[in-house]
């Protein structure tokens, strides 16, 4: 017979091994894509400026946005990765972010 009082039984769910870790563990990168309004000078020269960039691996990104069509520009905590996009907006430049 069973009393009203009895805790119901514990059920216990099973989680997928590792990959909610694995999802907080990815980084988080910033996309420029191509766009047609800047001058290449002026998003070589955001990216030296916002992100400390030297001359040349700011014109190899520069470079690489317009030959590809986009860029990593950075990565990080979605944190950072939702600040630089932030920032390149400011900027006049399309950016995104996504989870690596």
């Amino acid at each position: 017979m069973s009393s009203a009082t009895e805790a119901p039984g514990v059920v216990e769910l099973e989680r997928p091994a590792g990959d909610e870790h694995e999802e907080h563990d990815r980084p988080w990168i910033v996309v420029v894509w191509n766009d047609p309004i800047n001058l290449m000078s002026y998003v070589t020269l955001v990216f030296q400026k916002l992100f400390g960039y030297s001359l040349a691996k700011a014109t190899e990104l520069m470079l690489q946005v317009h030959h590809d069509g986009k860029a990593v520009v950075s990565s990080g905590t979605r944190e950072k990765a939702e600040h630089d996009v932030a920032r390149l907006h400011a900027h006049g430049l399309w950016a995104t972010l996504r989870q690596d």
